[in-house]
């Protein structure tokens, strides 16, 4: 790249957004990382960065530094997130063939505390002003392809201020209806079969049981054939309203919305979210006592449960502890609740200290950071070795880190889970895994399985 990079950010004052940053999510090919009404959305490309192999964050890390160290910045809302920013989405091996990803999108569109801003990003030598900034929104918003909802572009409303984005029954506390099915969707056995898949999960016990390794997680996968065609737009849109305490994602064909962060980073402040230990919330059916009540006793009362969810907070914060000068996890796992399932939960919070002069990127600590216990087992070698033995499967993106990033250090990664790959137009790829310890029953973590692909599938139109 030889121009110059130059970007504008500007607040949107005076703008309604009738749900939020979910309303914007009416492009098959947005960029997108919003949980309940914030988040931000982008559109279009004037940069990317690609790379495979092991090195693939430190290179992606010098990329982005070299592109916004000359960068020319005029930001007005100095926000994390404003000014220059980039989505991001890794392989999570680093055998991968599939490339990881750094994509600047053209416009993007951030809210945040109850504040909007729009910015657009330039290599050319154009004016760059509010007014081309909004223009370019504008643009990009009507001219979005069929999704399958009415209304995308601007609009006036009853007070005569502009409302940006809006569409109808998008995410912001609006009722969630139920999808219409999928005419003619199919469901198609992915790299394994259900029984060769139980079979790796017994053999993973059994190597655990030898002493290799304290914990292996396993992925498989299933291909849904949609005839009336896979429309991302609708996909993220069905995924933020359903999922609000989940961060939902939309990164080059990969969708999906994750309820594990793997690292946040505000200033010197970087937060986690860890998950480990999974209850169906099928199985609560004809319980005594409230649905929380069931969770707690058969979720936080299980030693196994705890057993994994300890691994994968150690994990963690051994590898954060050396960026850290202070450090705070919780003492006892949480439930998070979500529609389809209940985990326990830890956030772990640490105050970043300087490393060789200067403080942590986001791409570095996650070139730390990954892969942790929760997407792999422990230790990582040896369970990243059998994985490639068990799985038969490549995870490209699937358990990678996901988010975005900005030119002040600010991001948030979150792990790709409960997602999919849109392959072709009518074809998705959905993954899903499973923390497997000592005791784990096959039979029980292949139900795992389906309970945490329901979330794609709804999302789909597919019922199962």
């Amino acid at each position: 790249m030889t121009s110059t990079f130059r970007t504008l950010t500007v607040p949107l004052d005076g703008k309604a957004f009738p749900g939020g940053l979910p309303s914007f999510l009416v492009r098959d090919d947005v960029l997108c990382w919003t949980r309940r009404e914030a988040g931000l959305a982008g559109f279009g490309e004037i940069a990317r960065f690609a790379a495979t192999g092991p090195d693939r964050f430190l290179e992606a890390d010098i990329w982005w530094r070299h592109l916004v160290l000359e960068a020319e910045v005029a930001d007005a809302v100095e926000l994390p997130g404003t000014g220059p920013v980039a989505f991001g989405s890794f392989a999570f091996s680093k055998t991968s063939a599939h490339e990881s990803r750094l994509i600047v999108p053209e416009i993007v569109v951030g809210v945040r505390d109850n504040q909007a801003w729009l910015t657009q990003l330039t290599v050319d030598g154009g004016p760059l002003t509010e007014e081309t900034a909004l223009a370019a929104l504008d643009r990009w918003l009507s001219s979005a392809p069929r999704t399958g909802t009415e209304g995308t572009t601007a609009a006036a409303d009853s007070d005569g201020d502009e409302t940006l984005g809006a569409v109808p029954g998008a995410a912001g506390g609006a009722v969630v209806r139920p999808l219409p099915l999928a005419a003619g969707a199919t469901l198609h056995t992915g790299s394994l079969s259900e029984e060769a898949w139980m079979d790796a999960v017994a053999a993973g016990v059994a190597e655990i049981r030898t002493g290799a390794l304290e914990k292996l997680v396993l992925a498989r996968d299933v291909v849904a054939t949609i005839p009336s065609g896979v429309h991302a737009a609708d996909v993220l849109r069905e995924l933020a309203a359903r999922y609000r305490e989940c961060w939902t994602y939309g990164v080059d064909g990969l969708v999906g919305a994750t309820p594990e962060m793997l690292i946040q980073v505000e200033g010197r402040t970087a937060q986690a979210r860890v998950l480990a230990g999974t209850l169906d919330r099928r199985d609560a059916h004809g319980e005594d006592g409230s649905p929380m009540d069931y969770a707690t006793r058969v979720l936080a009362g299980s030693d196994k449960q705890r057993h994994e969810h300890e691994i994968a907070i150690q994990s963690l914060t051994k590898q954060l502890a050396p960026f850290s000068e202070a450090m705070n996890a919780h003492d006892e796992p949480f439930i998070l609740e979500l529609p389809n399932v209940w985990h326990l939960a830890s956030d772990v919070k640490a105050e970043l200290t300087e490393v060789e002069g200067h403080v942590p990127t986001c791409l570095a600590l996650i070139n730390a950071l990954h892969p942790t216990a929760a997407v792999c087992g422990t230790p990582t070698l040896v369970a990243g070795e059998l994985i490639r033995n068990l799985e038969h499967l490549d995870r490209g993106p699937y358990a990678g880190p996901v988010g975005w990033l900005d030119a002040a250090g600010n991001g948030e990664w979150g792990i790709a889970l409960r997602g999919a790959v849109i392959e072709s137009p009518e074809t998705v790829r959905l993954y899903a895994g499973c923390g497997i310890v000592d005791g784990s029953q096959p039979q029980a973590e292949l139900a795992e399985t389906w309970a945490k692909f329901r979330p794609m599938l709804e999302s789909l139109g597919i019922n199962n």
